[in-house]
């Protein structure tokens, strides 16, 4: 006879559900919106070749996937987070579209690169 899931017994694989819903209810939106930001800042810096393997996982289409999430996050919560969350956020991203920038054979025209419909141009 087999059990239904939910008169298994919680194991060490089974996920506490209840748990991560209590942890995630402590913390406050601006760190959630912070976490978010600086995970997408690191694949963008994978992607773009930026770590100590560099080209071993280069993939420009990408790094402008995440760089264009990136900016749509910061610009979406400029009014929620503070000045002291965000500028260090839109510096990093500016290193980001500069990066993408440097890194294509053929470089986007002002405005068209990852995230400037939001940042605008973004110029070396």
């Amino acid at each position: 006879m087999s059990e239904t899931p939910s008169e298994r017994p919680e194991t060490a694989q089974t996920p506490d559900f209840d748990a991560m819903t209590r942890d995630i209810a402590e913390v406050p939106a601006v760190e959630v919106i912070v976490t978010v930001a600086v995970h997408l800042m690191s694949a963008a810096a994978v992607k773009l070749g930026l770590t100590e393997e560099g080209d071993k996982y280069k993939d420009l289409d990408e790094a402008r996937k995440l760089v264009t999430a990136l900016a749509g996050l910061l610009d979406a919560s400029a009014t929620e987070i503070s000045s002291f969350h965000a500028a260090p956020l839109r510096d990093g991203l500016k290193s980001l579209q500069l990066a993408f920038r440097e890194a294509s054979l053929v470089p986007d025209e002002p405005g068209q690169g990852p995230g400037e419909k939001y940042t605008g141009p973004v110029y070396g």
